[in-house]
Order: C-alpha cells, then sequence, then structure tokens
C-alpha cells in the first residue's frame, strides 16, 4: 500500500477564483515595494562595506568560538568563513573574518582591529594575521548594481526562451511568475529585516531558474493538451494541464522542500538567509506556476492553429506519482 500526496486522478479548478488569487498576488506586491522603498533593504557586508582580516594558525578554526570571542564587541554584522584551498599546509588553517563599516566610515580604526585580534587569540594563542584589508562604499555600490543587473540579465533570457520555445503568450506569463517571484522575496526580506547579501542574489537567481522549470513543465503539457484537443476551452486546457503535472509539482517541491528545512533549522546563521530565500522562493515560485503564468496565458490567450511539430515535451516525469 503507497502513500499517495495527490490522487491519481484530479479535477480541480484552478480558475475558479482567479480574482481572489490574482488579488492576493497583487497584494503581496504592493506590500513588497512598499516595504522595499520604506524600510529598505538591511544589507550585509557584502554591499554595505567593512573590513575583512585573515587570520593562520596551526589549529583547527572553530568559527562559532571567533564568533562568540568577538561579539561582546558590539560590531554589528560579522561574518567568519573558513577558508580551503588544496594548497594549504596540513597544519595550516585559514579564515576570514568581515567587519561591517562602522559610523560610515570605509574602514575601522586600527584600535578596533587591534580588539579583534586580542580577543581571537584568547581563544587561539597561536592565531596570527597576515593582512586586513577593507571594502569601501563605491566598491559595495557597484556589488549591487552588478546583482541587479545579474537578476534582470536571467529573467531577459527566460523571456527569449520561452518565446522561441512556445508562443510570446506563453513567454509573457512565464516572466510575470518569474517578477512576482522575485519581487515577492525581496519584499519579504525587506519587511523582516533579514540580512541580504551576495549569497541571497543566488538564492534568488536560483529561484529563477527552479520557478521557470516548474512553470515549463506545465506549459509543455499545456502545448500537447491544446494540440490534442482542438476544440476544448483554453481555461478547461490549462486545469487539465495542471492536474496532470501536480503529482510531479507536489514531489518535486515537497523533496525539495524537506532537505531546505532541515538546512534552515540546523544549518546555522552563516547560510540563513540563504537557505530562507531558497525554501520561500520555492513556494511561493510553485504558486505562481499554476495561478500566475497560467492566469496570464488565460488571460491572453493562445492560437490554436499549431503548425510546428510536438518535438520533445519534456513533461517524462510530469505523471509521477507523489
Amino acid at each position: 500500500m503507497r502513500l499517495k500526496l495527490v490522487p491519481d486522478e484530479t479535477n480541480w479548478d484552478f480558475f475558479a477564483r482567479l480574482p481572489i488569487t490574482l488579488g492576493f498576488s497583487g497584494l503581496m506586491l504592493v506590500v513588497s515595494v512598499v516595504a522595499f522603498f520604506v524600510m529598505g533593504l538591511n544589507f550585509g557586508i557584502d554591499f554595505r562595506g567593512g573590513t575583512t582580516i585573515r587570520t593562520e594558525s596551526t589549529q583547527a578554526v572553530d568559527v562559532g568560538a571567533y564568533r562568540d570571542a568577538i561579539s561582546p564587541l558590539g560590531l554589528g554584522d560579522v561574518s567568519i568563513t573558513e577558508v580551503f584551498d588544496p594548497s594549504f599546509r596540513d597544519d595550516q588553517h585559514v579564515a576570514m573574518v568581515r567587519i561591517e563599516a562602522q559610523n560610515e566610515e570605509e574602514s575601522i580604526t586600527p584600535e578596533t582591529v587591534q580588539q579583534i585580534e586580542d580577543a581571537l587569540k584568547t581563544v587561539d594563542p597561536a592565531i596570527t594575521f597576515p593582512s586586513v584589508e577593507s571594502v569601501g562604499p563605491k566598491v559595495s555600490g557597484e556589488l549591487v548594481m552588478t546583482a541587479i543587473y545579474s537578476v534582470l540579465a536571467a529573467i531577459a533570457a527566460v523571456l527569449v526562451y520561452i518565446w522561441l520555445r512556445f508562443e510570446w503568450q506563453f513567454a509573457v506569463g512565464a516572466v510575470a511568475a518569474l517578477v512576482h517571484d522575485v519581487a515577492i522575496t525581496i519584499g519579504v526580506f525587506a519587511l523582516f529585516q533579514i540580512r541580504f547579501d551576495l549569497s541571497t542574489i543566488a538564492a534568488l537567481l536560483t529561484i529563477v531558474g527552479y520557478s521557470l522549470n516548474d512553470t515549463v513543465v506545465v506549459f509543455d503539457r499545456v502545448r500537447e493538451n491544446l494540440r490534442r484537443y482542438k476544440v476544448m476551452k483554453l481555461k478547461e486546457v490549462l486545469n487539465l494541464s495542471i492536474n496532470e503535472t501536480m503529482s510531479r509539482t507536489v514531489m518535486t517541491s515537497g523533496t525539495t522542500l524537506l532537505a531546505l528545512i532541515a538546512l534552515l533549522v540546523l544549518g546555522g546563521d552563516v547560510i540563513r538567509g540563504f537557505v530562507f530565500a531558497m525554501t520561500f522562493g520555492i513556494i511561493i515560485g510553485t504558486y505562481s506556476s499554476v495561478f500566475v503564468a497560467s492566469a496570464f496565458l488565460l488571460k491572453l490567450g493562445v492560437k490554436r492553429d499549431w503548425s510546428k511539430p510536438d518535438g520533445e515535451a519534456g513533461t517524462q516525469f510530469a505523471d509521477v506519482d507523489a
């Protein structure tokens, strides 16, 4: 006897309450935009600038002990990461300690650097500090713009890809869903003032890819069913296609969320922002594939005289039991 999260045959009407679902998405977008412009993002060291201290020791790096030693100094956002390199000796252990800019200054004062070094020496008397480097506001600003360009470039590439693979109506629906996912995820970071750094940008780009994959699976099945059912109404074709791929969607999203929730609970503070963005992004991405991308396709309509060959539909796993 097998556990089934989704029945073998479903006939759910995903567009029965279309005004409510679109209104909910619109409300979340408005709240996200207001939170972004009113509260702003809680930028991490990558975007605010700060000072990086490189440490080296013959003893193993204990990130937790390092953090506990520095915390009483009240320096704000502190990031500690161990560095691995095949060229290191067996007894060479390196870490990077990054401290956010203090009082709008480009770098922390020599006195503060000395306090940090003294605090770390209480944990590891053998520790040394080969270098101290500062990242100013100009470099941080360039990182912000690079991050924005990378997300916009990913969305633009998706627009072209879907347009070439399907029709322009599909492309508009897919891009609307991606903008919806990215904007709301950024809004949640602004609303709850979760630290926003380069790892969060990596999570956003991953969300774009994951949401696109889910949307393409649904759209592939829609294209197949449009050719199969020549006179069926578009709304019915969309409902049929989403129901047929629901098992695959639930299984894929569910198993991914299991791993992410474990990381969210047990992964620690260093990766929490990245994992939270991924977890929330997968939830909102699954939602948007059904209630945003397909809703836009329903509103725009599609031509029914398909002349292109079916090719590889890419839905070979759509009927996998969940």
